[in-house]
Parts: C-alpha cells; structure tokens; sequence
C-alpha cells in the first residue's frame, strides 16, 4: 500500500504541468511575430524603451484575450451589455487565467465621482449613517448627493374585481442632493467684465468675447436686433434691454434679410464655448474662458454636495460630510472606534477599505475628493485597493507602471505589495521603468530594440542577473546613475508664493528660483502638486504641462493633435491651387464610401466588431482625385505614413519647404518622438509618449515659466537621460523649467531643490529643505535626502 502511494506521489499530476503562459506570433500594434513562455506564479517585469510594445504585449494581447474569453461565458443577452472585445493578432494564446487589470486610467472626470463613490467606501458609509445617524432621516438614499429629493401625488387607475377604479397616490424620495448646486459641490459664474466693457456701446465694439468683435455676423446679430440702442453705453442700458441682451430666449429674426436666431450673450456663450472641452479648444478661446468663467464654493452646502437634512444627521457628533471630509487614516480610527453589534458585518468590511488605503499609502486622501483630481499612479492605487485581502488565487495581475508618482521611500511598500499578491499563488504582471521595481522580478521580458517600427521584438528574457550582463539597452543602463552637478546655474529672478493654503499646503511662503532647472519634490501627497498647480499666481506667465490625458479619437492623430496638418494642408493647396479642406480626411477631402476612417467598422451586435480596410481608399483614407495632387513628389497620404525624422527633412528645404510645418517636427523630434508616425491614431501611444506630444505641444506657447508634472513617467532610464538634456535645453534659452518629479536622476541634475513634507496629507505641507541637490545629500535631514544619497553613492 505505502509503495502505491509513493508511486502516486512521484510522479506529477497532469493538472500541474501548466505552469506556463505561452504566447506564439504576437503582431499586435508594432509587435513582430514575438514568441514568449511566461512563468505562472511568478512576478514578471516587461521593459524596454517608451513605444517598444511592453503594452502592446500585456495588456493588448495577454489581458484582452484572458478578458474576452471570461465575457464568452455569459449568455449573448448579457454579452450585449458589455464592450465588445476583437481577438488580439495572434497565433496561439495557451496557459492563460483570469485577469484582474490594474491600469493607469484616469478615473472618471465627472464632477460627482469622488474616492467614496469610486470605491465602494460611500455606499457603506451611508448605510452606516442610515442605520446609526440620529436624527433618523430616511433610507441610504437620503446620505447620496447624486440623488435628488423628489415628490409628487396624482391619480392612479387600479383594476379591482373587474372594476377599474381611480385612486389617489402620492410619493415622496428623499435624496441627499444639495439643490443649489446639484451635488457638485460648486457653482459656476460668468465674470460679465470679461465679456463686455460696459462704458462702450455695441457700435464701439463693446463684447470683448472672442469672434464677436470687428463687425462679423457675430456682433451684427446684437447691434442690429432691434431689442436696445447701439449707440448707447451698455451701462445706460434699461433693465429690460439689459436681461434681453443677456438672457433672452432663442429668439427668430431677420437681420440684413437672412434668417437668424437671436439668443441671449451669456446662453449663446454657454452652448458655443462653455460645453467643449477646454483641452480641445484653440489657445485665444481657452485662454478667454479661464479668465472668464468663476468658480466659487456653494454657499448653501458649503461645498460638501449635500443638503441640509444629510448633514443634520449624526453619529456621535460627526455627520456624513464630517467623515468624508476627514483624511482617510483620520476616518480609519473613528470607524474602529464604533461598536455596534447590529451593524457589525458593515464595519468590518468599512474598516477593511479603509485600511487597505492607508496599507498602500493612500491615507492622505479624504473620500470626498473629485476622482477626476487624482494623479495616474493615485488612480491606479485607488484601484489596487479592492484587490488587496482578495481570497482569490491564481489570478493573473495586470500592473501598467505601479511605482509612477510615487517617492522612493513609497516604492519599498508597493514591492512588499506586488510581492504578497504573488505569494498567495497569483501570477503578477507588470510593466515597469524603475530599477528598484526591475530588481524583485522573478523573471524580465526585455523588448526593443527600439520604439515604434523599430521595436516589438523581445531583446532578453531571464534573471535580473543575466539583464545586466545581457547588452541590451535596459541592461546597459540599469546601473545608471546621474551623478550631482559640479555647479549650478544662477538664479535670474524669482516666482513668490506666499501663505499658500491649497489643500494640505499649511501657510507655505516660498521663493522659486527662475533662469534655473527647479525641482519639487517630496512623498507623495505632501502637497507638491497643491503647491506648483494651485497656489502660482495667475498672470506669472506659467505653461503648465499636466498628466492630464490626451483626449482623441481614432481619427486623432501627432498631425492633428499638434497642428501639423494646418501648414502642411495649406503648403498642398497652394502648390496645386486648390482648396485646403481636400487634404483633411475629415472633411472634403475624405474617401466617401469609409468617410475618411481607411476602415469599415461592422458591428456584431453582441460580438467583436469586425474592422476591415475599404476597399476603395485602400486604407488611405482619402478619395482618389487628392492623392492626383503632389507637394516634393509625395502626396498627402504618403506624407501623413512618414516618421517624424523623415518628414523633418522633408519640409525642411526643396519643394516642400515649409517652415511652420518644419518648427513642428522638430519640437516632436526634441521630445524624442521621431520615431513616430505623423497619421498614426492617438489611441495606440503609450502613456509615456502622449505625455512627451503634449510637451512638444505647449512648448510653442509663449510663456517664460515651464511647470512639468512628472515628465519621467513611462519613461526607460534611457529616455530620462534625452529628457534632462531637453530641460538643460529649456533652461539655456531662457526659460524657466519647474518640475514636480520623484526621479532621482532629475533630482541630481537639477539647480534647486525644493523639498516638501515631512509625511503626506495633514502630516505634509510644509518645506522641509531648499536648496540645492549637493547641500540636501550632505544635510541628509528628510526621507528624499536618505534617497537621493544612497542613489549618487555619498
């Protein structure tokens, strides 16, 4: 008997022979035919270069097939309520298990998601307030500032007996929406001195609205309406004339005999101007808006969205708007200190999501803050946490660069993390930069060589050991280290911020060297961002260069998104005397049978569209006749297929010699984007290069003063050496260069340092070093001194 069961032992069950995910033939984006066998259970770290195709691997590939097999499982009817997801291009997929994807998305920009809502910690809150709070005011729906109270009565018909008899019904909800401002927390005004000068009349030109001045229909419209004077002063105007030039209803007239629609300044202002999104917006138009358009703190709820009745309701002296306010590890403590037996089961799970912020470095944060206002790497934090304490195992964990705006001393607590989802027997993907993150891998997958066309191959794969002596780029520079500057630049002026008091900041005074590269930094939430973005008074002539997304479709792309395509239609129309608008594939120029798309998408109802290359255009999404006409011997979809370099050169000199076209690409090539493709969709860059295309966008924008927030993220340590050059070419023109950056390499190269801390939220807020980078390693009094010395080896 005992030597049966030795045999049994011996040999390995069938079932546990699949130890592997197994990938052939890859061509997903810019990948090449790549083939890889990926360990289970273990953590496996892709690098490579920005645009090699880690992405493109994980999560485009591995992610979205496991993703789509799991959806297959549910009926069709279910199926047609969820995205439709096409099987990547690829040959064979083996080994895969469920995945969990925790990308760096930002989460939602609607103005009434907060961290509450966004996880779950809301929704038991208000149980928790419907079942303890005294006084007791109603269901959970009464502590929801989405909700708003509603009531009516009326008659109903109800068949009785046969008998069709009337009722009388009334109903009541009581929601938990503050009516004034609708649960959003603020109410937008408009400044009517941005709009018009009222000692002027219309004759004189008195809007001072963008496109409503120098006698265009715009400003005919109001002048001749017949509804006041225009040669009076808008200040002598009647009550009357003054609500019908600014509120009116629509309004149809005729003006100089065509048929118009009169419509009050402001609803006009409000339906052209104030419901487009500002990134989208041509610069003159956004920079009107700014100015014009306040946003102030609801008086009624005092900002915290609710109304008076939710807030009136208490548990032990704290109402619902009390706890969200308060900094989750502040609101941690208070919920542990609550025992009440008939509410236990939801104080267990209350206290476990609020924990497993603070476990992950969150507890800085407080629920009631927007969703929309948190950075990348806070986002996806955020969404680590109702995986943390998962029962599940053998699940495959998707991270897209997990440590991005996070401090050195906060990367040790995310690898205890990743490490621990391991050890229950889950296999951990990630994509990642930082050598610190590189180091803890089991195995790294190393793809490049270079970016765009000139990666999507797999350059190494093996032990972090084997990576260093292996020659490839991520090897070579993976002991890198930027060394402290001999000497540092002097300063040309300075930016002051006095008593700053945005969000944690608690009275900051400080002097920001200009003519000099200045770095902002500390942990994260210690309030370098409260500090940069919030408190640097309005009219310093600041560009500020965000992590905000890049908003575009698929029919955006680097020619549209950066202005590009402008001289460059214009230099075709003119060298072949027809229209500009030929050259857009978005207007008269595009193919008529795909509009302009280069495909036809067909929808499956239920199933994965299915996108396939008209036929007609040949993909190149532009109707026949245009492709006849030629700028240097190319026509314009030959010219939008050119990598940026090559298309450099081409409207540098010859023919095709335009300048405007030429300034562009070259600010492109500067970020280090020459690889890309100028037609190519916005939505397949990576994180790393929409950042740097947004860079090279704002960096024709007139202003003395650059304000960068963590222009390292998504970048190889290769990429971060072209970077800093790029800022030293910033600051050697005669700019000013501000960054917030956790990256010790911009910290050693900069010429002053600004340190903020000592810990994060109501522990932050407060200077705890400036000076420059030698004097904080030889001071090493904060937590990014430790850091920064132990990275340039003092």
């Amino acid at each position: 008997m005992a030597t049966e069961t030795e045999k049994t032992t011996s040999t390995p069950h069938v079932a546990d022979s699949h130890g592997l995910i197994r990938v052939h033939g890859a061509r997903e984006n810019n990948l090449k035919d790549v083939s890889i066998e990926i360990p289970k259970r273990r953590l496996t770290v892709f690098t490579g270069v920005s645009g090699s195709g880690k992405s493109s691997l994980v999560f485009d590939t591995i992610a979205a097939e496991s993703q789509r097999l799991i959806n297959e499982t549910y009926p069709a009817f279910v199926q047609g309520f969820m995205p439709n997801l096409a099987r990547p291009e690829v040959d064979v997929l083996e080994g895969l298990t469920t995945a969990i994807i925790v990308d760096q998305q930002r989460m939602g920009g609607d103005p009434r998601s907060t961290v509450g809502t966004a996880t779950d910690a809301n929704a038991m809150l208000r149980i928790l307030f419907s079942r303890l709070g005294r006084p007791h005011i109603g269901s959970p729906k009464a502590f929801s500032f989405n909700i708003a109270s509603i009531s009516g009565a009326g008659a109903v018909t109800v068949e009785r007996a046969g008998q069709k008899v009337k009722e009388r019904r009334s109903f009541s909800i009581t929601g938990g929406m503050c009516p004034r401002c609708e649960g959003r927390g603020a109410v937008t005004d408009l400044d009517l001195a941005q709009l018009y000068d009222e000692t002027l009349s219309l004759n004189e030109g008195a809007i001072t609205v963008p496109g409503y001045k120098g006698g265009g229909w715009n400003s005919r419209l109001y002048a001749e309406s017949g509804f006041f004077d225009p040669g009076k002063p808008i200040s002598k105007f009647t009550k009357k004339e003054l609500q019908d030039f600014l509120h009116r209803e629509p309004t149809r007239m005729k003006i100089a005999g065509i048929n118009m629609t009169y419509e009050g300044l402001i609803p006009r202002i409000q339906k052209s101007m104030l419901s487009k999104d500002k990134e989208s917006m041509q610069p003159h138009i956004r920079e009107f808006v700014e100015r014009a358009v306040t946003f102030a703190t609801c008086p009624d709820c005092d900002g915290t969205r609710l109304s008076e009745g939710a807030r009136s309701s208490k548990i032990d002296g704290i109402s619902i708007a009390d706890a969200c306010a308060m900094q989750i590890s502040d609101l941690a403590a208070w919920v542990r200190g609550l025992d009440e037996p008939s509410v236990a089961p939801l104080l267990g799970t209350l206290r476990h999501t609020l924990e497993s912020f603070v476990e992950i470095g969150l507890g800085y944060l407080s629920l009631d803050r927007p969703a929309g206002t948190l950075s990348g790497g806070e986002a996806q934090r955020t969404k680590m946490i109702r995986h943390l304490g998962s029962s599940l195992t053998d699940v495959t964990y998707v991270f897209d660069e997990p440590t991005t705006g996070l401090h050195p001393h906060d990367i040790q607590r995310m690898n205890g993390l990743l490490l621990r989802l391991r050890d229950k027997g889950n296999t951990v993907l990630v994509v990642e930069h930082k050598p610190e993150v590189i180091a803890i891998a089991d195995h790294v997958v190393d793809l490049g060589p270079g970016a765009g066309a000139g990666g999507g191959t797999v350059c190494f794969e093996g032990t972090v050991e084997a990576l260093r002596t292996g020659g490839t780029i991520t090897g070579r520079h993976f002991d890198d280290r930027a060394a402290l500057k001999d000497t540092v630049r002097k300063p040309t002026g300075t930016l002051e911020i006095r008593g700053a008091r945005t969000h944690n900041l608690q009275g900051v005074d400080v002097d920001i060297p200009l003519g000099v590269l200045a770095v902002v930094t500390g942990v994260a939430g210690s309030g370098k961002s409260s500090l940069v973005h919030g408190s640097i008074p309005a009219g310093a002539g600041v560009v500020s260069v965000d992590q905000g997304a890049i908003r575009g479709s698929r029919r955006s792309n680097p020619a549209t998104y950066t202005g590009l395509l402008d001289p460059i239609r214009k230099a075709f129309a003119k060298e072949n005397g027809v229209k500009p608008a030929l050259f857009s594939s978005n207007s008269e120029g595009a193919c008529p049978t795909c509009n302009g798309a280069g495909v036809i998408y067909t929808d499956l109802a239920m199933m994965a569209g299915v996108a396939t290359t008209c036929e007609d255009c040949d993909g190149k999404r532009f109707e026949a006749s245009v492709l006849d006409y030629h700028l240097g011997g190319r026509d314009i979809s030959e010219v939008l297929a050119m990598p940026v370099t090559e298309a450099e050169q081409f409207f540098a000199a010859g023919e095709a010699h335009t300048p405007a076209a030429h300034r562009i690409l070259q600010r492109l090539t500067d970020v280090g984007l020459g690889y890309l493709t100028i037609g190519q969709p916005l939505t397949t860059l990576s994180g790393g290069e929409r950042q740097r295309l947004k860079l090279a966008t704002h960096m024709a924008d007139k202003g003395g003063v650059y304000v960068l927030d963590e222009p390292t993220a998504g970048l190889h340590l290769a990429d971060v050496e072209q970077l800093l050059g790029l800022l030293d070419r910033l600051v050697d023109s005669g700019k000013s260069v501000i960054v917030v950056e956790h990256h010790q390499a911009v910290m050693a190269h900069a010429d002053w340092i600004i340190d903020l801390g000592p810990g994060a939220g109501h522990d932050g807020g407060r200077i705890v070093f400036e000076g420059t980078p030698a004097d904080l390693v030889t001071a090493r009094a904060t937590l990014t001194a430790e850091h920064l010395a132990q990275y340039v080896g003092a």
